[in-house]
């Protein structure tokens, strides 16, 4: 794994999953971090366990990214700066999956707080560590966590697909916006991984056998794939990788129709 030794991190919605997974794989790459969470509850205290057990600095902070998010942006740049001063490595981790309905029945506040904390949150909070970074002179690097549903869309995830359509697009944006500063701007997008918030889905025999069939490799992993890619991403060796997505999905995106079993 990249060496992440000297640097410290925030990674939002870091409590379980595929933000926790990035946590840990940081932790363990020798940078020291911020763990953020809607609160601190045990899901966060496991996570910063895990963290600490690499050996660095562990802080716990807490915020609800999903109201007045430009607020809430700066309110948590600022707890973080007391916290863990010279934070260099951001990863806008948070977001959530609100609906559960056809499109024709999506309503205007699912919408709304779809795109307040998967895109407006990120948005805000990069810009105010970016500015920092500028003022500072520090060459920063910031990762997003799309997902597979930024580029395939799905018939009843109509908000959620639109809103990692643009944390993609925001990626680019901001590569070509701050990488003349020194900033270094990517994004991950993984496919479907096991997460407690997959469980209930995967639990079903014909849903795994449908995922697996759907995934040229045949695989459905746990979140630990996500952190060792954003690892890489955030390391010296992605140096000159800039204003791209990184699909982890075993291939699912490449496939335009997989074959029908047994052809």
């Amino acid at each position: 794994m990249a060496s992440l030794k000297g640097r410290r991190a925030l990674v939002t919605g870091a409590t379980q999953g595929v933000g926790r997974a990035i946590a840990v794989a940081i932790a363990r790459a020798g940078a020291d971090l911020v763990v953020h969470g809607l609160r601190i509850d045990a899901q966060a205290e496991q996570t910063r366990a895990q963290c600490a057990a690499a050996g660095g600095q562990v802080a716990l902070v807490e915020g609800d990214l999903s109201s007045r998010p430009v607020e809430a942006a700066e309110r948590l740049f600022r707890d973080v700066g007391a916290l863990m001063p010279g934070v260099d490595l951001l990863v806008n981790n948070a977001g959530a999956y609100l609906e559960t309905s056809h499109f024709l029945d999506v309503t205007p506040d699912v919408f709304e707080r779809t795109m307040r904390l998967n895109v407006q949150a990120p948005f805000f909070l990069t810009q105010q560590f970016a500015r920092d970074w500028v003022a500072r002179g520090t060459q920063g690097r910031v990762l997003f966590t799309g997902s597979i549903n930024g580029r395939l869309a799905e018939q009843n995830h109509a908000a959620y697909d639109t809103s990692k359509g643009a944390v993609e697009m925001m990626v680019k944006t901001l590569c070509v916006a701050l990488a003349p500063k020194g900033i270094r701007v990517n994004g991950l997008a993984p496919g479907l991984v096991r997460t407690p918030l997959t469980d209930g889905f995967l639990a079903d025999p014909g849903a795994m056998a449908w995922m697996q069939m759907h995934t040229p490799n045949g695989a459905v992993p746990g979140p630990d794939v996500c952190g060792e890619a954003a690892v890489f991403l955030l390391g010296d060796a992605a140096w000159h990788i800039h204003g791209q997505m990184l699909l982890v999905d075993g291939g699912m995106s490449a496939w335009q129709q997989p074959d029908p079993p047994g052809a």
